[in-house]
């Protein structure tokens, strides 16, 4: 209610401004044109000269703002009025327009009461978006290409995008363009060789009003497979180094001294079982040459026909019982036949055999055999 009572009284203001015999005067300086962000506040000057009853403001053909000599007529808490003087006694209307939105966008008007002179200027409201980088993270290999995106989405007009590349690289470069089915967005690809770890910095400008937004992103290069099997041992501590020698040189020397004695064992087995060997071929060729010695010498004795023992002996022809005959001729060979009876004292023929028996002593009998 307050609101109406308000616009009321400022179209009946106007009315009498406009009822009101007319006079010289004038704008002297008009407002200037205004770009602005979304949500920030358009300042607009209006300067005219001494003895003036009204200035009325107008947004897009409406009239926003009312000033008179003694207070401002606000019709909205967006709209406010401050007024100075300058050197020269002229008076400054200024416009305050509040959390600017896109659809503040226009001309705005400053006019006197009973002038035809008038003063335009055109707002500007300007729409900051989002921008982002699909990944808080990435992560890509040494000394390989790769790319990062950055999109800006819903900003009026469509920013000029750049990058701040705190990595090393071997090269970079990168390109813009607009993402299809989407008018106020548009994206930036950066294409990069990194050698190393850093930050790269998505920056979307509005030069018309200074205004910017960045979004970084890390980055981590980790190094290739293959760089990363050369570079393995020279990323150990030296200390590391140091103690892997020592234990591969301990493992070889424990390797050579367990070979040593494997060969040593092998040996002493081999010389005692050697040992074993010979002393059993010796004993052996012993027992040979005692067996030969005594086989030998009973066969000389055998054969030596003019043996004589050293002890006294007595020979006689004993007569063997039938008995003995027949079972002395069954035991032996024809060859051998049993001797001839005491009696006969004939000797036998030369082609028989005849048997004897020398009776040395109790203990010993030899015998020997005459063809």
């Amino acid at each position: 209610m307050e609101g109406g009572w308000r616009e009321v009284l400022a179209m009946l203001l106007v009315l009498a401004g406009l009822a009101a015999p007319g006079s010289g005067y004038q704008i002297i300086e008009g407002p200037h044109n205004a770009t602005v962000l979304q949500g920030s506040e358009a300042r607009f000057n209006c300067t005219v000269s001494p003895g003036w009853k009204l200035i009325m403001w107008a947004l897009q053909g409406t009239v926003v703002l009312s000033v008179t000599p003694r207070e401002p007529i606000i019709t909205s808490d967006r709209f406010t009025s401050q007024s100075y003087e300058d050197a020269g006694g002229n008076f400054i209307s200024e416009m305050i327009i509040h959390d600017a939105q896109p659809g503040d966008s226009g001309w705005v008007r400053c006019s006197l009461q009973n002038s035809d002179r008038e003063g335009l200027a055109f707002l500007a409201v300007q729409v900051m978006g989002a921008l982002y980088i699909p990944n808080d993270s990435i992560v890509v290999t040494e000394d390989e290409p790769c790319t990062v995106t950055c999109r800006a989405l819903g900003w009026s007009p469509l920013p000029n995008i750049s990058w701040e590349v705190a990595v090393p690289v071997s090269q970079s470069s990168y390109y813009s363009f607009l993402e299809p089915g989407e008018p106020r967005s548009t994206v930036s690809v950066l294409a990069l060789t990194p050698q190393g770890n850093g930050t790269l910095t998505c920056v979307a400008n509005l030069r018309s009003v200074q205004a910017h937004k960045a979004v970084a992103v890390n980055l981590t290069v980790v190094p290739s497979p293959s760089d990363s099997m050369e570079k393995s041992g020279a990323s150990l501590p030296t200390w590391a180094i140091a103690l892997l020698a020592v234990l591969c040189a301990s493992v070889f020397i424990l390797i050579v001294v367990l070979i040593i004695v494997f060969c040593c064992c092998c040996s002493s087995r081999r010389k005692k079982k050697e040992s074993v060997y010979q002393i059993k071929i010796r004993n052996s060729e012993k027992d040979n040459t005692k067996k030969g010695t005594s086989e030998t010498k009973l066969k000389n004795e055998n054969e030596n026909y003019a043996f004589s023992s050293d002890e006294p002996r007595t020979t006689q022809m004993v007569p063997l019982p039938p008995k003995s005959r027949e079972a002395l001729a069954q035991g032996q060979p024809s060859s051998s036949p049993a001797p001839q009876e005491p009696r006969k004292q004939q000797p036998a023929p030369a082609s028989r055999p005849q048997v004897s028996f020398n009776i040395a002593s109790p203990q010993k009998v030899r015998s020997a055999t005459l063809v």
